[in-house]
């Protein structure tokens, strides 16, 4: 449930959901979903919904891959997402294995 603080109060970036995903499906779906209308694509996995809302989608092996300690395994994904709207698991785990 939301509620509404009327026009004084609006949504921003500090206030986001997360939807971790399990397969590109999933993240193909919730994009589609909530972009559609007036919603728009931002980057890194984010989006605003057509309402303002900010959503995170995001696949749920980034978590696995962000806490690697391998620098450089680390550096290559962080330069892969970094350049997607939607992420792409496919090329995440590309980058995570030096493909």
């Amino acid at each position: 449930m939301a509620i509404s603080a009327g026009p004084l109060f609006k949504f921003n970036e500090s206030i986001s959901f997360i939807v971790k995903c399990d397969t590109q499906e999933e993240i193909d779906y919730y994009w589609e979903k909530l972009t559609s209308g007036d919603g728009q694509e931002g980057m890194c996995g984010w989006l605003k919904d057509m309402y303002g809302l900010s959503w995170q989608i995001v696949p749920a092996i980034m978590d696995d891959m962000m806490k690697d300690k391998d620098p450089e395994r680390l550096a290559r994904v962080t330069q892969a997402f970094l350049k997607m709207k939607k992420l792409d698991i496919a090329a995440l785990k590309r980058a995570y294995d030096g493909k």
